[in-house]
């Protein structure tokens, strides 16, 4: 289910028919602003729950030696 050449082409002229010429590079500025926030965004949620596991672990490692001594 991919799209073809002759699929890409039509569907760029509808954009194209619709927004215009000159709206189009603010549309498109505006989607790699968003593309960059959410991944900006997604890097920190990952790095939260990379920080979270770490500090699980550090506690299960303290209860591991509190229980064998």
């Amino acid at each position: 289910m991919s799209l073809g050449i002759s699929e890409i082409l039509l569907i760029l002229v509808v954009v194209l028919v619709l927004f215009g010429g000159k709206k189009i590079p603010e549309l498109a500025r505006g989607l790699g602003k968003a593309e960059a926030e959410y991944k900006k965004a997604k890097k920190a949620i990952e790095n939260e729950v990379e920080d979270f596991k770490k500090e699980i672990a550090k506690e299960a490692d303290k209860d591991d030696t509190k229980a064998d001594e």
